[in-house]
């Protein structure tokens, strides 16, 4: 089509400037070339527009039309040449270069196939020198003229194909290791799930026979250090539970009243916790599209979050607004902060940023990983802000209902 329009241009310039241009030496032979240009890259449009949308086309005859139309660039860029050097083409290469060039960068041509066309151009080069009346020096110097160029056009294309083939090899390996990093994804899933079904059956009845014992003696300190520890455990389980369960991309969603939702779960901790919880500006028109389970345990990460982090005599405060059209709330704590250097790691999964608490509760980094997913998953948006010794504030942005 690039060709169709330069020589449709060509041809509308000869029309408009018609008395200048008849008064070009060889006229008559520009003018046949131009409209061979056009037949020909017309015809060629149409058949290539054919054998893209066809399924009846094979291989064979598609890189068959790509050599023919491969020739007849090469074929029109010499004749333009040939044309305008005098019909002494080596005076006057430029044209020809160029369509050497547009061969070579635009074409991954197979060796054989470049070699064919190299010598095919090479015969057509000399058959030229037959019939001008032009030296016998001039004639040897063109033959010579025309080796170089088939070498040139042969060497450029090799060259081009080269890079081309390394690209090709190099996606197709990107494409290997991805797989194989989606395999191992999925296997990884696989044993998290099985191994964290398998655990938690012992655990809950070690669980229970240590409350068994401790409604015996309430003093027992072992019986009371075995259930915690079960419990760390159940809730290490339940974490990798949640991360294999949000590789499942639906969630159901209800359109609920945030305020009464988050006091809710405030009067949970309130009843556990000998902490103080601050509820501030519980906006009643604040309504989002919200999986109550899924939220309500992204709420219980942050809020353990800032109570592992802080003091007991501090406070934490849950604040809800509406700011434009998200529903924002903000959960803040006024313990030790996280450093910076741990900030950029906060949300990954089996985080760096994983740290002991205040009381020695450990973590294995994956609440804050598990909490950014399942807001994502409400099309939400999950932000930290935190400063060492003043403490940390963790807002989530749900879009309003």
């Amino acid at each position: 089509m690039i060709i169709f329009v330069i020589a449709f241009c060509s041809r509308l310039a000869s029309l408009v400037f018609y008395t200048d241009v008849i008064k070009i030496q060889n006229y008559a032979e520009h003018s046949l070339a131009n409209w061979i240009q056009l037949s020909g890259a017309f015809i060629f449009y149409l058949l290539s527009t054919i054998a893209l949308q066809s399924t009846k086309w094979t291989i064979l005859q598609r890189r068959l039309l790509t050599i023919c139309f491969i020739i007849f660039v090469l074929l029109i860029s010499f004749g333009v040449s040939y044309t305008v050097s005098l019909h002494n083409t080596k005076n006057t290469l430029t044209m020809f270069l160029i369509g050497i060039v547009s061969v070579s960068l635009f074409f991954a041509i197979e060796y054989r196939e470049i070699l064919g066309i190299a010598i095919f151009m090479v015969i057509v080069f000399i058959l030229s020198m037959v019939l001008p009346k032009i030296a016998f020096q001039e004639k040897i110097m063109n033959v010579i003229a025309a080796f170089i160029l088939g070498f040139i056009l042969m060497g450029s294309s090799r060259y081009s194909y080269y890079f081309k083939s390394m690209h090709f090899v190099r996606l197709k390996q990107l494409e290997e290791k991805n797989e194989e990093i989606q395999h191992l994804n999925t296997q990884k899933g696989e044993i998290l799930a099985f191994v964290a079904h398998d655990l938690r059956n012992p655990l809950n009845n070690i669980e229970t026979l240590s409350k068994l014992l401790l409604a015996e003696d309430k003093q027992h300190s072992e019986a009371r250090m075995i259930s915690a520890a079960a419990h760390q455990a159940k809730e290490i389980i339940n974490d990798l539970i949640e991360a294999v369960k949000l590789d499942q991309p639906v969630m159901q969603t209800e359109r609920i009243a945030v305020a009464p939702f988050l006091q809710s779960i405030l009067e949970k901790w309130s009843s556990n916790q000998q902490r103080t919880f601050n509820l501030i500006g519980a906006d009643q028109n604040a309504f989002a599209y919200i999986n109550r389970s899924k939220m309500e345990r992204v709420i219980d990460n942050l809020i353990s979050n800032g109570l592992k982090f802080s003091d007991p005599e501090q406070p934490l405060d849950i604040e809800l607004s509406v700011h434009e059209q998200n529903v924002c709330i903000a959960i803040m704590d006024y313990g030790i902060g996280i450093p910076k250097k741990l900030q950029q790691h906060v949300f990954d999964q089996f985080s760096k940023a994983g740290r002991t608490g205040l009381k020695g509760e450990k973590s294995v980094g994956l609440g804050l990983h598990i909490s950014k997913r399942i807001i994502v998953q409400h099309k939400g948006t999950l932000l930290m802000k935190s400063e060492e010794n003043k403490g940390t504030t963790f807002t989530i942005l749900l879009p309003l209902a």
